[in-house]
């Protein structure tokens, strides 16, 4: 298992030390659209960040009898994020509700008074300002305990947001995105999109364009991102979703008149993102104004006992919940690819 740079493919880490782990979770109603998502029962689907901060901080859920599933059966990448906080620990865990229906038990939770936002395509009817403007409140207040943090993000659909989100503020990406899992129903999601940008117009600002085809997950790390990276590393868990947050926080620092310190800010995700033929995070990266320190590692479950884990190798599943920082993270603590295996063997059989 190596962790490389997204731009030169030689060997790269994430920063030395222990991380304070944030999940930044909600709901968008865009989830609930017939055939959007592939999640094994679609009524459910709002209770997956739910699920997902449970398990992190407590290795089982409160709020169903169990973490949700693909249509395919893989289980949630929450299993790969817990397994390197078994062997490596975070300094904490720690969630923040940007908009969650139902919220985590059993775990220290951020409250910022935001709702679950609408979907896109008829308008996400959320200020995005404001809830701008609570990230970067948030990201100037937050106590690090540990060396740095990792930032997670668990929003189901969120990368139909994130699309829509760049597209509207004018960047060249309709086919960068990763529609996050294999045999995607993609003319769905492309209508989705293409509804949502329609609502807007060149006579917006991009709050007020965000307002309409953005998520809350977005924006809220967009403005964490500007103010927490003038005082400490962070580590952007995910893939083309946090790439699309560092695209708007790029964007919107001309809006707010701030500067972006990009040397203390790290991308990291996995193998199965980079390798996506459905997606192009080198490409909707290399649109920033800057080039961004970007990472990601090669773990695989090609020696697992489990079968239904192949299917990441396949393209089934590929980010979430943090876990590509977590297991450069591992890395970067010494852990090595067998290892976070069998730790993730023995959660699955516990579950």
């Amino acid at each position: 298992m190596k962790t490389l740079n997204i731009f030169t493919q030689q060997e790269d880490a994430t920063p030395q030390g222990r991380a304070d782990f944030l999940l930044a979770s909600g709901v968008t109603r865009t989830c609930e659209i017939d055939g959007i998502t592939q999640a094994k029962t679609p009524k459910n689907i709002p209770l997956i960040p739910t699920l997902d901060g449970e398990y992190i901080v407590n290795e089982k859920v409160f709020s169903h009898e169990e973490l949700l599933q693909t249509l395919g059966g893989v289980p949630s990448p929450a299993l790969i994020t817990r397994a390197v906080h078994n062997l490596n620990p975070f300094s904490s865990i720690e969630l923040l509700d940007l908009g969650l229906e139902v919220k985590p038990q059993n775990a220290y939770l951020h409250s910022f008074g935001i709702n679950p936002s609408s979907c896109i395509a008829t308008g996400a009817d959320i200020d995005a300002k404001e809830i701008f403007r609570k990230g970067m409140t948030f990201g100037k207040n937050y106590e690090l305990k540990g060396n740095h943090l990792i930032l997670g993000q668990s929003i189901p659909a969120g990368t139909i947001t994130a699309a829509a989100s760049c597209l509207a503020l004018g960047y060249a990406c309709k086919n960068d995105f990763s529609l996050g899992f294999a045999n995607e129903p993609s003319s769905v999601q492309a209508e989705t999109v293409r509804q949502a940008i329609r609502l807007t117009n060149q006579k917006m600002s991009n709050f007020e364009k965000l307002s309409i085809v953005s998520d809350n997950m977005l924006l809220f790390c967009a403005g964490f991102l500007l103010e927490a990276s003038r005082r400490f590393h962070v580590v952007l868990a995910g893939g083309t979703q946090m790439a699309a947050c560092l695209l708007i926080a790029d964007k919107l620092r001309e809006d707010v008149l701030m500067q972006l310190k990009s040397e203390n800010i790290t991308l990291a995700t996995t193998s199965w993102v980079v390798n996506d033929s459905s997606s192009d995070i080198k490409h909707l990266l290399s649109l920033l104004s800057y080039t961004p320190h970007a990472v990601y590692t090669d773990f695989s479950f090609a020696n697992t006992e489990i079968e239904i884990l192949k299917k990441y190798d396949e393209g089934e599943a590929k980010e979430g919940v943090g876990a590509g920082a977590s297991l450069a993270y591992g890395l970067t603590n010494g852990l090595n690819n067998k290892q976070i295996l069998n730790e993730i063997e023995i959660l699955i059989y516990s579950i």
